[in-house]
């Protein structure tokens, strides 16, 4: 059994960076418009800080989150955005104090869960380590649109590693999201790190693959970038399909960005 300690660890110092990077804006700066359309910056934390409270209550409260869950699915096609939505018509003092209380009570609640216990999400029930990997992904991500929207760039740092383990995890969920049947075979996810260290996932030998930087395997599995837009390669028919329905996230998919360029994409199948 695998220890959460380090993937929470990282979550959290993800977290303070994300911090950092937005406890200096303006007043004005939270209403800037981020790459998500109808979302401000302000929208952005707001959902961060709303997503947390959810996994709190998944973590502490199985009948409270049950609750969120059939809220969710009275309107599904405005229920996330109507969370961002009242968050973002705080004060940025307000949300950011929220956003911080919210996520210290999640640190805490997971480093307390116990050993092997598992917990209900939107998705599949996940382990206090898919929890805060999960939370993890989405902080970076949604990092991303922040940074975007004020002109900043924030580098790739190792913590990608958790971002690109739960993409290659969530295959077969990305293939279900879509209607489609996973194929049976797993594929060789061969990434490398920020740091040019060689990132694995699946056999050596099987016969279909993707290869690429990490970085842009996981701007994909997130939806921040176009496949056109990243120097991704799939070998192989199913690996290649994979590559335009890929989603680290739980929910229905999402409508993801349109390419910078038209063309080919960088990664072509083979």
């Amino acid at each position: 059994m695998s220890d959460p300690t380090p993937v929470i660890d990282d979550l959290r110092e993800e977290s303070e960076e994300l911090d950092a990077l937005v406890a200096r804006l303006g007043p004005g700066e939270w209403r800037i418009a981020s790459p998500a359309p109808g979302w401000t910056v302000a929208h952005q934390v707001a959902h961060l800080a709303w997503t947390d409270r959810a996994a709190l209550l998944a973590v502490t409260d199985e009948d409270g989150f049950r609750g969120l869950v059939e809220q969710a699915l009275a309107a599904p096609d405005r229920y996330v955005d109507d969370g961002a939505e009242e968050g973002a018509r705080q004060h940025p003092d307000e949300l950011l104090a929220a956003w911080r209380d919210g996520r210290t009570a999640l640190d805490e609640a997971l480093r307390a869960a116990a050993p092997g216990a598992r917990f209900p999400w939107y998705g599949p029930p996940m382990t206090a380590a898919s929890m805060a990997t999960a939370r993890l992904m989405e902080t970076w991500a949604h990092g991303l649109d922040i940074a975007d929207a004020i002109g900043v760039v924030r580098p790739p740092t190792d913590r990608l590693r958790h971002v690109a383990r739960i993409g290659v995890r969530a295959r077969d969920f990305a293939y279900a999201a879509h209607g489609l049947t996973p194929p049976a075979e797993q594929f060789r996810v061969e990434l490398t790190g920020p740091g040019g260290d060689p990132w694995a996932y699946g056999p050596e030998d099987a016969p279909q693959r993707v290869t690429g930087p990490a970085l842009d395997f996981c701007l994909l599995a997130t939806q921040r970038a176009h496949r056109a837009d990243l120097a991704l390669t799939a070998e192989g028919p199913d690996a290649d399909r994979w590559l335009d329905i890929a989603q680290a996230f739980a929910g229905p998919p999402g409508a993801g960005r349109q390419p910078k360029e038209a063309g080919e994409p960088k990664g072509a199948a083979q």
